[in-house]
């Protein structure tokens, strides 16, 4: 993140002495990106953060995709998918590439191991629900709306509050997530025309230190392979951190929306960039002003990006047949826009409520075999005017 935070007991110096009561040394981690070039903190451990008693190889786990097929519009009914099992073992994956993976997922239970991704960073978007995520750098609160950024290696547990009932949509990342680099100054500062400011991001809002003893799991996702590393001492142990690299929560209603005179591009609304991917927020606006304005989007060809949308709450002015939950893919190559009669529909309205997340990848998406169930069918054809004869 571009700001620096502490939380707990730091030192004065780094890399010096920080003993704990009893004598002994609380162990320093330094923990950063890009080797020691990308932002970094530095957190202390009751005891040292490599006492693994145990590993195991659970498997692998990358998803798997449909064979190749004919290149055409898709859409996947996320919100029929049954609630169950835990953030991350029940997690639906519907979308995937070299860069990135999307899936859903509805938890009913707080996950009974820590886990971390060792490849990239996460997102968790929440879609409805509330509870808590407790990381190595401290707990915190999530509710509906809330973007929850994991940077790579952050130890976490899911804890869903009962009877909330959380929805997420999950973005795993095989790199980093940053605010977009054109709303940041040198020193990494948000600037006056960002979209949101350091003002509506929120740290993690409470440090434990647990010291228990016993038999701890943290599963590591690596390489499209699940680990198991046995601690026998509880993995949130540390007393103290401080420095860029943490986790943080931005709520989608804390985007602030760019508008104009005559219909905007999607970049407007970027919120995140990712190595070969964008996360893009359409919140609730002010429709465009100028008199012969059309407001619903142009039909454009996504020459170089797949498009994906997550529909969250509010009316969607450029489609037919959508609901909360929906997940469409418009893939690069052909061409996509408003559905028939939701052009003309769109003059004259002064704002929308649609409230979406989307996903632009540079590499194509491939669909997860999990998603064939709740696809569709009839999705690609929904821009016909006259029915195809038989």
């Amino acid at each position: 993140m571009p700001f620096y935070h502490r939380m707990g007991n730091v030192p004065p110096k780094r890399h010096t002495q920080f003993r704990r009561p009893d004598g002994a040394l609380y162990r320093e981690q330094v923990m950063g990106t890009k080797g020691f070039s990308g932002i970094q903190s530095i957190l202390y451990h009751h005891d040292a953060p490599t006492e693994i008693a145990e590993a195991a190889l659970l498997g692998e786990r990358a998803p798997r995709y449909e064979a190749p097929g004919p290149l055409r519009h898709r859409h996947f009914r996320t919100a029929g998918l049954a609630a169950g099992g835990d953030a991350v073992e029940g997690r639906r994956y519907v979308l995937g590439n070299e860069d990135v993976r999307i899936a859903v997922a509805s938890p009913t239970e707080a996950m009974a191991y820590y886990y971390r991704n060792g490849d990239g960073d996460e997102l968790l978007f929440v879609r409805e629900g509330e509870g808590a995520v407790e990381t190595m750098f401290g707990t915190l609160r999530y509710g509906q709306g809330d973007y929850i950024v994991l940077p790579v290696g952050t130890i976490y547990r899911v804890v869903p509050d009962e009877g909330a009932g959380t929805r997420l949509l999950v973005v795993e990342t095989n790199s980093w997530l940053a605010p977009p680099k054109r709303y940041r100054n040198d020193r990494g500062q948000l600037l006056e025309h960002s979209p949101y400011c350091e003002r509506d991001i929120r740290p993690p809002g409470k440090l434990e230190t647990f010291t228990d003893e016993g038999e701890f799991e943290v599963r590591l996702r690596k390489d499209g392979r699940l680990h198991a590393h046995v601690y026998a001492r509880h993995p949130l142990n540390v007393v103290g951190w401080d420095g860029y690299l943490y986790p943080w929560i931005l709520n989608i209603s804390d985007f602030e929306p760019i508008t104009g005179r005559v219909h905007q591009p999607p970049p407007v609304h970027q919120t995140f960039e990712g190595d070969g991917f964008v996360v893009c927020s359409f919140c609730p606006r002010l429709y465009d002003y100028h008199p012969q304005a059309i407001p619903a989007p142009y039909a454009h060809s996504n020459v170089d990006s797949d498009e994906v949308l997550y529909y969250v709450r509010g009316h969607f002015g450029s489609r037919k047949g959508i609901e909360e939950g929906s997940l469409t893919l418009h893939p690069a190559g052909i061409p996509h826009g408003p559905h028939p009669g939701k052009a003309e529909a769109s003059i004259g309205k002064k704002e929308t409520t649609e409230l979406a997340v989307m996903i632009d990848t540079f590499r194509p998406l491939r669909v997860a075999e999990q998603a064939l169930g709740i696809e569709d069918g009839g999705y690609a054809r929904s821009w016909l005017t006259t029915p195809p004869q038989p």
